[in-house]
């Protein structure tokens, strides 16, 4: 648990991220997160600039602590987002739904820190490239828009295929989780579900209860036909989704039936038809702490198992 690379990139005192989950990852959570010693992340979504600029002032007016801004790069607005972060002097940006190239000598000149999720081996070759400074590799088992390969089994391949450094995310939301990321390469981790449950997270009970209450095999993959799966936490809007890919619907009207979902359960808390994104570490999830006591214990927990794994084979 000494520093490493990714502390150091980011200067932060533990290397651990805050997920960007649109409408859940605002200002008030990534403050908590960076004043708790981690990168608090304010996620974009499909916002518009104006939207995370107010975010953005959030954090910046109560620290100077570094945090991040999340950019999905299928968002029509990403080009505004792009020019704000920009113009900001956001310290970090991760990405997601792309390769963020395009952008990548704009974001330099500003010396910001450039961090994509990658689901594959040739997307994260190819960004090493680029001269990012980091990747997220994150496993299936995370919630929201998921690849295919579980953190397992991708994480290790990641590491050995770049020189850069490696961020887990995907079924990590306890110090064991940080451990096993440790042990598969990685330099840090990206945690998600368990911060929906954060006090200073602003999302709607419902939804926060919903994970709670949340057991083993809850969540749930819906929209495979389109190509960009989502997991959540099984309702009446995920059978509905079930019915529709059963019946051959085309992608359009998929993606239709999912317009404005996220919303409808993070900001309205409507958790039956909503969509509830949740990895599948929500089981795990039993109760609503801080921020810095959900990062206080993973750390803790993390040292303790560093100190007493002891392999004799």
């Amino acid at each position: 648990m000494s520093r490493n690379r990714i502390t150091d990139i980011l200067n932060i005192d533990y290397p651990i991220l805050q997920g960007g989950m649109a409408w859940v990852s605002t200002g008030e959570l990534a403050l908590a997160v960076s004043l708790a010693g981690g990168l608090g992340i304010i996620a974009a979504g499909n916002a518009p600039a104006d939207v995370i600029e107010e975010e953005i002032k959030k954090v910046k007016k109560e620290t100077d602590k570094p945090f991040g801004v999340n950019i999905m790069l299928l968002s029509p607005h990403v080009d505004e987002i792009m020019d704000l972060v920009v113009k900001e002097k956001v310290p970090v940006v991760t990405t997601g739904a792309g390769n963020p190239g395009k952008y990548m000598e704009k974001l330099k000149e500003a010396d910001i820190k450039v961090i994509p999720v990658v689901p594959s081996i040739a997307l994260a070759k190819r960004l090493e490239k680029q001269k990012v400074d980091a990747l997220i590799a994150e496993g299936t088992e995370a919630g929201g828009h998921i690849g295919e390969l579980t953190t397992m089994a991708l994480v290790p391949q990641i590491v050995d295929a770049v020189n850069i450094p490696v961020i887990a995310a995907g079924g990590i939301a306890d110090g064991r989780g940080m451990i096993a990321a440790f042990a598969l390469g990685a330099e840090g981790v990206q945690i998600g579900t368990r911060f929906v449950c954060a006090k200073e997270c602003t999302v709607h009970n419902n939804y926060k209860e919903a994970v709670i209450k949340a057991k083993d095999r809850d969540t749930v993959v819906s929209g495979r036909s389109t190509g960009h799966p989502v997991r959540s936490i099984k309702n009446k809007l995920t059978g509905k989704f079930n019915q529709l890919e059963k019946e051959g619907a085309k992608a359009e009207e998929i993606e239709e039936l999912g317009a404005g979902k996220m919303a409808l359960a993070a900001k309205d808390g409507d958790t039956s038809l909503g969509s509830v994104m949740a990895g599948q570490v929500a089981a795990m999830i039993k109760e609503e702490k801080t921020a810095k006591e959900i990062i206080d214990e993973v750390v803790t927990e993390a040292k303790e198992l560093e100190q007493n794994l002891k392999l004799d084979f």
